[in-house]
């Protein structure tokens, strides 16, 4: 079910608003309704964001235990009962935060919106305040797996650090 509704729910979210937003600014690089060269170039970081996204929601899906027992008591976040560190969170502790913001940058870049782009920037800060949230939850409940795993990858991308101690990865 998850292979359904979880891609429909992020190409309405991060596919039709993007457009829904640049239908109501001006589209620089446009000409004759069509994407100049330089626009086109856009759907490549599309393309990236969608395919790590995919890629995010099988490296849960290998991990997810048979029955998910989801916790929404107050501060109302969902921390997952089990820590994924492979697929693409070996590159980065945020993969599917760092699909999100490609699919947005492209979409603003392919569109030519600044409209789509202040909305990528105001995701910058509140997806960077998420991340931080996150951490603190997922230290609280996986305890030094979980610092290990930080220690190693990096929060967004970057140079992956050296795995630190001679314990296994989670």
């Amino acid at each position: 079910m998850a292979f359904v509704v979880w891609p429909v729910l992020m190409l309405v979210l991060h596919g039709v608003i993007p457009r829904m937003v640049s239908l109501h600014t001006v589209r620089h690089g446009w000409a004759e309704g069509r994407p100049g060269i330089w626009n086109a170039g856009g759907l490549l970081m599309v393309v990236v964001g969608g395919v790590l996204l995919m890629w995010t929601l099988v490296a849960h899906v290998e991990k997810i235990p048979e029955r998910v027992r989801i916790e929404l008591e107050p501060p109302w976040e969902f921390t997952p009962p089990y820590l994924v560190a492979s697929g693409p969170y070996v590159f980065t502790r945020n993969p599917m935060y760092v699909a999100i913001l490609a699919l947005w940058l492209g979409w603003a870049l392919f569109y030519g919106s600044a409209g789509v782009m202040v909305v990528c920037l105001i995701l910058v800060i509140g997806i960077n305040l998420a991340a931080r949230r996150e951490e603190r939850a997922l230290e609280a409940r996986f305890g030094d797996a979980y610092r290990r795993y930080k220690a190693a990858v990096p929060r967004w991308l970057g140079t992956k650090r050296a795995r630190t101690g001679s314990a296994p990865m989670p």
